[in-house]
């Protein structure tokens, strides 16, 4: 008698487990269907194109020796971002990397002003100087000529702009004796910020 039972009682797990199986292998075997997409993402550029000595608008490489107290030196730079994104600012650093009492100085030192114009300025020399045939605009007001990140104001900032700037260093008529016979080099960095990220 409990022989029997016991194989009615595992006969009947046994099929339990069997339609358990079945009612799984139902749920698994669903219809379905997809679809796919492509979506192309490339990057843009900030690129600030070289600043080479060659032309008349880039100028900054060019030196200047024996200035006295009173002195101007004026110089063309063509700054263009030649990349495909707008930029946010473009900034500038310079540093004496040859440093003399030239650049330390910050009240009878150099100091530097920089003015941008609408077109191409219009090269006069050497010694060079500039006049602007469109429209000028202050970039850095007056300061010494020695900064860290400085922000360049009213240029333009579009992809694929030109910025024609003219940057002019003057030894005050005021400099003393202590400022003869130095010598300075001075370098400029400058640097493009993307535009701050939108919806695309």
């Amino acid at each position: 008698m409990g022989s029997k039972v016991s194989r009615k009682v595992l006969l009947t797990m046994g099929l339990l487990s069997l339609t358990a199986a079945m009612v799984g292998f139902g749920a698994l075997a669903t219809f379905t269907d997809s679809a796919t997409v492509d979506q192309p993402v490339s990057s843009g550029t900030v690129v600030l194109d070289p600043l080479s000595p060659s032309a008349a608008n880039n100028r900054l490489s060019v030196g200047a020796s024996n200035i006295a107290a009173g002195d101007t030196i004026q110089r063309a730079a063509l700054v263009k971002q030649s990349g495909s994104i707008e930029l946010a600012s473009i900034t500038l650093t310079t540093t004496a990397t040859t440093s003399s009492l030239l650049d330390t100085d910050t009240t009878n030192g150099l100091q530097m002003v920089i003015e941008s114009c609408s077109q191409a300025w219009t090269e006069s020399g050497p010694p060079y100087t500039y006049t602007c045939g469109g429209t000028t605009q202050t970039v850095v007001a007056s300061r010494p000529v020695v900064g860290s990140n400085l922000t360049l104001t009213n240029l333009d900032l579009d992809a694929g702009a030109d910025n024609f700037l003219r940057v002019t260093l003057t030894l005050p008529s005021s400099a003393p004796n202590s400022l003869q016979d130095q010598s300075s080099v001075i370098e400029y960095a400058f640097t493009a910020t993307q535009r701050a990220g939108t919806a695309q």
